[in-house]
Order: structure tokens, then sequence, then C-alpha cells
């Protein structure tokens, strides 16, 4: 049946109102990172005013900014390379082999809030003189990581047809040859969402970065309470920083969306 027009026209509002609710706050940290602190706070200038990018260049050269976009790529890309080394295959055997106490712990691990583990893990890694390192950071981005890519695959593994794996073993291949010449080549949608919304979640955090990092390892997110003091705050500074951190994750998520949709309802068709 073709919606009433009162529907449509609700629709169409509600639609607007949530766009604007998502969009507005975005568009005034980029439009904030234009301006001078004096602009900031004159609602005269809430629209008209004259850009100026002394921000982007307090970020970009005088912060050091190049370095922690250096580290946020570095920990991101490493979290997420060594999250689906160990969490795909542990999916497909998860999901082939019904290993659903495994699957279980998994899916606790994914639950867990990561702040009741930000204690004993710096008493451990501060005993260890590993906190202020990469390796620290790498490995507790990992701790979430590895759970979510877990979560991910053993939805789409169990959306694959068994079949071709049970053709492939009556010819002679092992489950670990089944997997690396036919499972995996079948699940490149699966592995690259898992991996798009790795990256994203270690690009964005901040809560381990705060306490783990040291000066020379800080993530973008943590660098940016640099424009933070005591007596007062560097306001377009902290919006030029937040851009840059923002920014590059929403092109991302904009151009992969449709691979992050499909790789999410693969395995939704099953039965």
């Amino acid at each position: 049946m073709k919606p009433s027009r009162p529907f449509r026209v609700f629709r169409a509002v509600a639609l607007v109102v949530v766009v604007f609710a998502l969009v507005a706050p975005l568009l005034w940290m980029v439009a904030a990172s234009l301006k001078t602190n004096v602009d900031i706070y004159d609602p005269a200038k809430t629209f008209a005013f004259s850009p100026t990018l002394t921000n982007y260049d307090t970020v970009l050269q005088r912060a050091n900014y190049v370095q922690f976009i250096g580290n946020s790529l570095w920990v991101a890309l490493a979290a997420t390379v060594f999250s689906l080394i160990l969490g795909v295959p542990a999916a497909y055997s998860m999901s082939r082999f019904n290993m659903r106490k495994s699957a279980l712990v998994v899916l606790m691990a994914r639950v867990i809030p990561g702040v009741s583990l930000l204690v004993p893990w710096y008493y451990v890694f501060s005993n260890l003189q590993m906190v202020g390192g990469y390796t620290v950071l790498i490995l507790s981005h990992m701790f979430v990581s590895l759970p979510l890519i877990v979560y991910i695959m053993m939805g789409y593994f169990d959306g694959l047809p068994t079949e071709l794996e049970e053709a492939a073993l009556v010819d002679g291949l092992t489950h670990i040859g089944a997997f690396r010449r036919i499972t995996l080549p079948l699940s490149v949608p699966g592995v690259a969402t898992a991996g798009i919304l790795s990256f994203i979640f270690s690009w964005n955090n901040f809560m381990f970065a705060l306490v783990l990092s040291g000066a020379d390892t800080k993530t973008l997110p943590v660098a940016i309470f640099d424009f933070v003091g005591y007596a007062s705050i560097d306001w377009g500074g902290l919006m030029a920083a937040a851009t840059v951190v923002t920014l590059p994750i929403m092109v991302i998520a904009l151009f992969v969306q449709k691979y992050i949709v499909s790789g999410l309802t693969a395995g939704a068709t099953k039965g």
C-alpha cells in the first residue's frame, strides 16, 4: 500500500530533524575550527565570519600533530592486522566446529567494559616497564578489536555454505587447506568489514591511550586535550584538532559504507 500523504510528510520532517541533529554539531565543529577564539564567543559571528587557517597551522605544526597522526595510524593498523590474523581463523574454528563455549567467552570479552581493566593493565604493564610504548597500546586495542572481529566473522562464516568445503575435504584437502583455498577467498567482504570497524575503533579510542601512552606515543584523541588548560581553553585549536581526528574516519566510512552493511548482514540470510 502507498503511504498516505500525512505519513509521508511526517516521515520527511522526522528525517530532516534527525539528519540535522546529527550533522549540526559536525558543521559547528568545522566552522569553529575556522574562527578565532574571539569570533567563537561572538554570537554575531555565528554565520558571518572571516575564515582563518591559523588553528590548523597550530595543530599541524606547532603541536606536533603530524607525529600524533603517525602514532594513531601505526597503532590502529597494527592492532587491526594482528587482530585479523588471530581472529579470522578463530572465528572459522568456532563456527565450523561448534565451539559455543569458546564463543561465549569471546562474547563476554566483547561486553566487558574496558575501563574495568585499566587499573590491572596499568599495574601489570608498569611492572613490565611497558607503559608509554607502542606495544601496550596495540595490545590494549586488540582486547576490543579481536572479540569484535571474531563476533562479526562467526556470523559471516555461519552464512557461508559448507558444501564447497566438504567437497574440498573429499578431494584430499585438510581443514586448514579448505579454509585457506575455499572459505577465506569467499569471506573477503566480511574480513574487510571487520578490519574497517576495528581500524575505526582504534583510531577513535581515547581511554586506553590516555592511561597507557607516553609523551612520544600519544594518539590523536589524547593529543586533543593539549588545548585544554587549567585557566582557559583554546576552542579554535581544539575544534581544529577534533576536525583532524574526525574527517578521515568520516571519509573512510562514506566510501566503504556499502561494504560494511553487506558484511554485517551477510550471515543474516542463513536458514
